[in-house]
């Protein structure tokens, strides 16, 4: 038998070939279930995918490991959308889970991530002056600049996307993604009630963050719906470091009456809690129960571990360059979009029953 080989342009066809470990399109499309076409147009960020659809696509791409292909994209006529990330945050755990959100939907969506860093004496003309020389697209605002009004003011006048993270205001402008910060913390104090502690510290975030205040209403919700009056000498400030987390936590526990349990408006204070209960002495959770709040890496990083809210902060920053990227691609910046998602209670170590209970 004779094997004829069929020529195009002279050369033999040759079978299609990939990189050793790499999937396709078609392998995305395959595992997901729908059209080669749907998978493009959800890497490519079309907003007119359905929203069950895209998330079918994103596990099959995050299962199979596809890397979309920048090159094929820019011959097809799509355009690169470049966003600058915009930080003030001094936790360095809750800016790493941030970042590794932002860039596994820029991988999908084809878009730059631009790093950039804004305190003050700074200001936001400076900023935005900034931004025109990295040619941005849109802007993503985690904490606390998702609540500066002088830097969304500038991003508005300067015709930019945003996206704001975390934030308790999420309808002043552009989009916004979020969980209920104060039926979080409402259920981590519902928490500790139930496990007998009366006498209930708290140490609150920055001021400058609407989120905090929510978080503190959620906490005297619990404490009122329990019948339990709210004792000022309990809430101590605090601004989201771990500096702040020691001071608060030393002067809660120098308190006559002190409290059993203390729960921080942030893991860094709640680890800084920690720390400060044994040096003092205290046994944790035996003699102090501590929760925190956001499920940072540094709430396993502590002894115990903390109890603590799980805010899911990677794929809040993804759900935020998902909606920047549709956003530009549209051309209807201007557009407001929210999106909140779930928070949970995570139970580890760091919390117990109330002394008196033992």
């Amino acid at each position: 038998m004779t094997t004829v080989n069929v020529l195009t342009k002279g050369r033999p066809k040759q079978p299609r070939r990939r990189v050793s470990g790499g999937a396709t399109v078609a392998d995305v499309a395959r595992h997901a279930g729908v059209s080669a076409m749907t998978v493009s147009r959800v890497t490519n960020g079309d907003p007119g995918v359905a929203q069950a659809t895209r998330e079918k696509v994103d596990a099959a791409i995050a299962a199979l490991g596809y890397v979309p292909n920048a090159a094929a994209r820019s011959l097809a006529g799509a355009r690169q959308t470049r966003i600058a990330l915009l930080h003030a945050n001094p936790s360095a755990a809750y800016l790493s889970e941030f970042l590794m959100g932002c860039l596994a939907q820029a991988t999908l969506g084809d878009a730059m991530v631009v790093v950039e860093q804004h305190d003050p004496p700074e200001t936001a003309q400076a900023l935005m002056d900034r931004l025109r020389k990295h040619r941005i697209d849109a802007v993503l605002l985690p904490p606390p600049l998702c609540d500066d009004a002088a830097v969304i003011a500038a991003l508005e006048r300067e015709g930019l996307a945003i996206a704001r993270i975390a934030t308790g205001a999420p309808d002043l402008a552009g989009q916004a993604v979020t969980i209920d910060d104060r039926a979080a913390a409402h259920a981590m104090t519902a928490h500790l009630l139930a496990l007998g502690h009366v006498r209930l510290g708290f140490i609150a975030g920055n001021p400058n963050q609407t989120a905090s205040a929510l978080r503190l209403a959620g906490y005297r919700d619990a404490l009122a719906k329990a019948g339990i009056a709210a004792d000022p000498d309990l809430i101590a400030e605090g601004d989201f470091t771990y500096r702040s987390g020691l001071l608060g936590a030393e002067r809660l526990l120098a308190l006559p009456d002190r409290p059993t349990a203390i729960f921080a408006s942030n893991d860094d204070m709640a680890a800084a809690t920690v720390a400060a209960a044994h040096r003092l002495g205290f046994d944790v959770p035996r003699d102090l129960s501590v929760t925190g709040f956001d499920d940072t890496a540094m709430a396993t990083a502590t002894w115990p571990e903390l109890t603590t809210i799980r805010q899911p902060i990677a794929a809040m920053s993804q759900a935020a360059v998902r909606l920047l990227i549709e956003a530009v691609r549209r051309g209807d910046t201007p557009t407001f979009r929210h999106e909140r998602l779930d928070f949970e209670l995570i139970t580890r170590g760091s919390d117990g029953p109330a002394p008196q209970l033992r």
